[in-house]
């Protein structure tokens, strides 16, 4: 587990700056075909970011009642647009193309990074991977748009590559028992069954867990 007396914590500024690194990154590829597989997904390229979207709506949403669950979602309505899409309660407007995806990508990015910065660390909230923080779904944000952004890339033929300190910092902040001598993105990669590291399977399954690290669970 990861040493709370000597990480770095995960912060708003960081959310923003990869939302920007992510969507700078997919803009490149505005004239390609968004419905190809994005990486080793089952979705397409535009489904992909939608859910993207979708997840750093969820998260800031999920930080905003007075009382925020603790047993469960705060209940908008997620929806599959087809069988075996993804369920989101945020779905952009086809007619818009992929510059007004992006725009969805943009914005909810802003939403979780504005409740971060201003919601109290004392405030818990439920995800399935453990009641988590403000900074908890700073970094879970971070962790699907550095690696959603990396399969949308792969379908789009793109250069992904994100900083080595940001990884890092959701690394520390999310998974447990991961090599702390390799390269941050090659570990992230691996800790999400997306890469393989020299002398370590790769996982079957995974997780990251979002309790705060040597603390309680509390509300507002």
């Amino acid at each position: 587990m990861a040493d709370e007396s000597s990480r770095t914590p995960v912060t708003a500024a960081d959310v923003e700056h990869s939302v920007r690194l992510s969507v700078t990154a997919l803009r490149a590829g505005l004239g390609a075909d968004w419905s190809v597989k994005a990486g080793s997904l089952e979705w397409d390229c535009w489904e992909t970011v939608e859910h993207l979207s979708d997840d750093l709506f969820a998260y800031a949403a999920q930080l905003g009642p007075a009382q925020p669950p603790l047993d469960g979602d705060v209940p908008f309505l997620w929806e599959a647009k087809r069988p075996g899409g993804p369920r989101n309660a945020v779905h952009a407007d086809r007619a818009a193309g992929p510059a007004g995806l992006l725009q969805t990508l943009e914005a909810s990015g802003a939403l979780l990074t504005a409740m971060v910065r201003t919601t109290s660390p004392q405030v818990r909230a439920h995800h399935c991977f453990g009641v988590s923080d403000p900074e908890g779904f700073a970094a879970m944000g971070i962790v699907e748009t550095l690696l959603h952004t990396h399969d949308v890339a792969q379908g789009l033929g793109l250069v992904w590559a994100p900083p080595g300190g940001l990884c890092d910092r959701v690394l520390a902040r999310l998974f447990r028992d991961v090599p702390d001598d390799q390269d941050r993105w090659q570990v992230l990669l691996w800790a999400t069954g997306r890469a393989d590291l020299p002398g370590r399977p790769r996982p079957e399954r995974w997780r990251w867990y979002g309790e705060p690290l040597g603390s309680g669970t509390r509300t507002r």
